[in-house]
């Protein structure tokens, strides 16, 4: 992967105008389909397979007078006057008659007066609401109706006596769409700063955050263009603004960081830029498929506005990715040398004295202290973060209702009016639904069945229990004593779900508990119950791609049990916050209480993968100053402990600036979403800003260093079998130094060149080989499974163990992917039709073609073969295998091909060379087989 990320640095280097326009014409067209397209967000919350759900559907069919979303209207009279006054009542009524009329989604109209209902008129007879039933989902309801509706309230207000109260409030208007406000550009700006003073010059500093509001700019359009194809909330497209900016800035950080220091090391800038994008650019990959994966696995909760959540923010941080190895190349292909930034001034000597010596850095001290006493570090970091979880034992889920609305809003003012005159779960009654078609008296049934219900620990009063105009379906409208986001109404949801098979004998009814109070409660349990396997996903992940990158057992572990820490302290913080209220009236907290549900996943999702980023960033600096140490192979155990011990101080020093400004910048980022952010998307905000700035300065930059001088050298140790088997993960750019540090081998210009090539499992060890343009050879052995293996790995179809091999100039296994598109291979022995096979091989002229176990062939096949090959490009390099290597040559001879060498891989003495004909890059041991061809 380091490879081909390099490859598309230097071309987005060279080509600056075309990946810009590209990505400027991406814009252009997400634009276009968001204004052509967008059909709106959408609020309603839905979980399919919920009894909840099931009930709302049954009423929708049945009862849909009941069924879609309502309004209500308090009219709260004044001081010393009954709102059964006809001064009142006239006016209400009036009112009621109007709504009746307003428009034909009004399904229904309930005075407070109508003696079928009751609860509409509190115990005192001081308020009374009028409530509207519509048909649909809040948003099917249109403006213009909402204006209308308004306008009526605002008349009924006018006409009634002095000092009386009307407000309008209901599920309509119970959420918020959320917008974005001047608070989250000084997020920007703060990142801005930090930029700069990371960089040391403006224009590098003002890269990531172009890069990122492009990407952004993207990602929004394609989501609101999304909406005319899946239910989108409002939540949605604002998380993914806030991950897209952090991840887009930070990921063009890490590059550009890398170029800047390459080109004051005096690299040249083109080179400087491929390096950065094929070192950077692949952990930045591995960062965001990380960040991706933990996305997509909301989808784990099984709720579809929570999996379309996940997928619209990964498809931003996928754009981010995207842009951060195209765009920032390319930009930086605009400033050429134009990066380095100002110098640091180098500290002057007094008169007559020497140059002082240059002050130790920051983040050397830091971690110098920290390595000095790695227990007790390890000890304060692990019980602080403790302290700080404790909170989180208190947290409560919840979906936002009206009540966390801010309280200059009708909505949160008329919420807070009814539970005030009504009691608080009048603002979220509960439906108890069945069918009733086989009783014989309906009326009776559902009254006794409400009686029943009013008996119940929790019921306030049965608002209704009636039967629809058929007389098939059923409904008791419950009023719980507590609010929505109450925990004991979501026990009295549990409560009234226990008596179901005790009713069903005595009524008769297959009863469901459902309404939106219901749903939103069915929605915070599913979310609870799948936060255990989402954290053993999540944890599991982070375990399996860390041992594949990292080679060591305990990395993985450390970054796993950081990750934990960091987010139940995040957790705690959050808690401290919105439910004890600290600080609640400074970060402007609406109302203390039960946070939204799908906060935790959705923390847990995104700090997995930008913990995993700081860990990939910091760790693998270390491990390539251990692995470079020669003391790190050292016999000795205290010798290489000290080597480790330096790997931690010099790998932290040298990539503690880059993760300190990336953490900086997704803290203000997240944090600035907070103070006047969206109540949904507010704790979100909150816990991502904690969890970042905990898990980035107390523990990547802090309990991990201590742990990691703790282990010593035991952090690099992996079992044998355990290496063998792990998949080999370049995210370090480790194929694209070797490719800068063997650039001139092997000198010549060898078509196939091979020094110390090893295949274990063939056999083959120690293989030296060069075959130059349009040459033949036949590759022979006793073994056809051992030339097999080799046919396949010149042609880039298999991975060596070791050694050095170059294929048509590149080089392997870091060009895998180029070699196997343009060197022709056959397997001539299991081909289907060895005519199309040779012409697939052949095609496009290829400057090599690897053709496997031609022995193998009928007479037919091989005069086949011949014609093919005698037809094909003379300029070819033809590289045949063969048991019996006299068949191969036979056929070469017939294609006219009569210059062929023979190489026996089995017999380092076969057909020996000169040294002085081959250029020799290493030594070679003496059982090595050298051919020239």
């Amino acid at each position: 992967m380091s490879t081909l990320l390099s490859s598309l640095g230097r071309w987005s280097y060279r080509h600056p105008w075309r990946v810009l326009l590209s990505w400027l014409l991406a814009l252009g067209i997400a634009g276009a389909g968001a204004l052509a397209l967008g059909a709106g967000t959408d609020n309603s919350f839905s979980i399919p397979g919920t009894e909840s759900q099931a009930g709302l559907e049954q009423l929708n069919r049945s009862f849909p007078a009941v069924s879609g979303t309502s309004a209500q209207i308090i009219v709260v009279a004044a001081d010393g006057d009954s709102i059964t006054d006809d001064s009142y009542r006239t006016d209400i009524e009036d009112a009621v008659d109007q709504l009746a009329d307003l428009d034909d989604s009004v399904l229904s109209t309930t005075s407070p007066f109508d003696e079928m209902v009751s609860g509409m008129i509190n115990d005192d007879e001081t308020a009374g609401i009028i409530r509207l039933q519509f048909d649909g989902q809040a948003s099917d309801v249109s403006e213009a109706t909402q204006d209308d509706l308004r306008a009526v309230v605002a008349e009924l207000a006018d006409e009634l006596p002095e000092g009386s109260q009307t407000s309008l409030g209901g599920e309509l208007f119970a959420t918020s769409i959320p917008g974005v406000t001047l608070t989250e550009a000084v997020g920007l700006l703060i990142a801005l700063l930090v930029l700069i003073v990371t960089f040391r010059s403006f224009v590098v500093a003002g890269l990531p955050l172009l890069t990122a509001v492009l990407g952004v700019g993207i990602s929004m359009a394609g989501i609101f263009a999304a909406t005319a194809f899946a239910t989108v909330s409002s939540t949605t497209p604002l998380l993914a603004l806030m991950l897209g900016l952090a991840v887009g800035i930070d990921y063009a950080l890490f590059i550009v960081a890398r170029h800047q220091d390459q080109v004051r090391n005096g690299v040249d800038p083109e080179e400087s830029t491929a390096r950065a994008v094929g070192t950077a650019g692949s952990a930045v990959v591995f960062a965001g498929v990380t960040v991706l994966i933990a996305l997509i696995g909301l989808g784990f909760a099984g709720i579809p506005f929570l999996t379309t959540m996940g997928i619209a923010a990964s498809a931003a941080v996928a754009v981010a990715v995207a842009i951060a190895v195209t765009l920032t190349p390319a930009l930086l292909g605009f400033l050429k040398g134009r990066v380095a930034g100002r110098p640091r001034r180098a500290p002057k000597a007094k008169k007559g004295t020497a140059a002082p010596a240059e002050r130790r850095r920051f983040s050397e001290r830091w971690v110098t202290g920290v390595t000095r006493r790695p227990v007790l570090v390890s000890l304060a970091v692990v019980l602080g973060l403790g302290i700080v979880a404790v909170p989180a034992l208190s947290l409560d889920l919840a979906l936002p209702n009206a009540g966390v609305l801010p309280k200059d809003s009708e909505a949160r003012q008329s919420y807070d009016l009814v539970g005030e005159q009504f009691g608080p779960g009048f603002n979220g009654p509960l439906i108890l639904t069945g069918t009733i078609v086989t009783s014989t008296d309906p009326l009776t049934l559902m009254e006794d069945l409400g009686n029943e219900v009013a008996k119940i620990d929790g019921v306030k009063e049965v608002a209704l229990a009636t039967p629809n105009e058929t007389a098939d379906t059923g409904i008791v409208q419950i009023i719980p004593e507590t609010a929505p986001d109450d925990p004991a109404t979501a026990d009295l949801v549990r409560e009234l779900r226990s008596h179901h098979d005790e009713w069903l004998d005595e009524f008769g009814i297959d009863l469901k508990v459902t309404g939106f109070t219901a749903v939103g409660i069915d929605i915070s349990d599913q979310l609870g119950n799948a936060l255990l396997p989402f954290g053993v996903f999540v944890i599991g992940l982070s375990l399996i791609l860390l041992t594949i990158v990292f080679r060591s057992l305990w990395v993985p572990v450390t970054a796993a049990a950081g990750y934990l820490l960091s987010i139940v302290a995040a957790f705690g913080i959050v808690g401290a916050v919105f439910e004890w209220g600290w600080f609640a009236d400074a970060l402007h907290v609406a109302k203390v209480g039960p946070i939204i549900s799908f906060m935790p996943i959705i923390l847990m999702g995104v700090l997995f993968g930008l913990a995993m980023d700081y860990q990939v960033f910091l760790v693998s600096r270390m491990r390539e100053d251990f692995v470079h140490d020669p003391d790190g192979k050292g016999p000795d155990r205290a010798t290489r402990r000290a080597a480790a011990l330096r790997a931690v101080r010099s790998g932290f020093t040298g990539s503690a600036k880059v993760v300190t400004a990336a953490g900086l910048i997704m803290f203000a980022v997240f944090v600035a979403f907070v103070p006047e952010g969206d109540s949904s998307l507010k704790p979100i905000a909150l816990g991502l800003a904690a969890g970042i700035a905990i898990d980035a300065f107390l523990v990547r930059m802090t309990l991990i260093p201590a742990l990691m001088a703790i282990l010593g050298e035991r952090a690099w140790e992996i079992p044998a079998w355990l290496e063998r088997i792990l998949p080999s993960v370049d995210i370090e750019g480790e194929a694209v130094e070797r490719e800068r540090h063997l650039a001139e081998w092997p000198g010549d210009d060898s078509v196939v060149a091979a020094d110390d090539l090893t295949i274990t499992d063939a056999g083959i060890d120690g293989l030296h080989l060069r075959l130059a343009p349009g040459a033949s050879a036949v590759l022979t052995g006793p073994s056809a499974g051992a030339l097999r293996a080799l046919a396949l790995t010149i042609s880039g179809r298999a991975t060596p163990d070791d050694g050095r091999l170059r294929v048509a100039g590149h080089l392997l296994p870091g060009r895998t992917a180029w070699v196997r598109a343009h060197v022709g291979f056959v397997l001539a022995a299991d081909a289907h039709s060895l005519s199309a096979d040779l012409a697939e091989a052949l095609r496009g002229r290829p400057s090599l073609v690897v053709i496997d176990a031609v022995d193998r062939l009928s007479r037919p096949e091989r005069d086949q073969l011949a014609a093919r090959l005698r037809d094909s490009d003379s300029t070819t390099t033809m590289l045949l295998t063969a048991v019996d290597p006299d068949v191969a040559l036979e056929i070469l001879a017939d294609a006219r091909r009569t210059a062929a060498r023979v190489v026996d891989i089995d017999s380092p003495a076969a057909h020996p060379q000169p040294e002085s004909s081959m250029p020799r890059i290493a030594d070679d041991s003496i059982d090595s087989t050298e051919v020239n061809a």
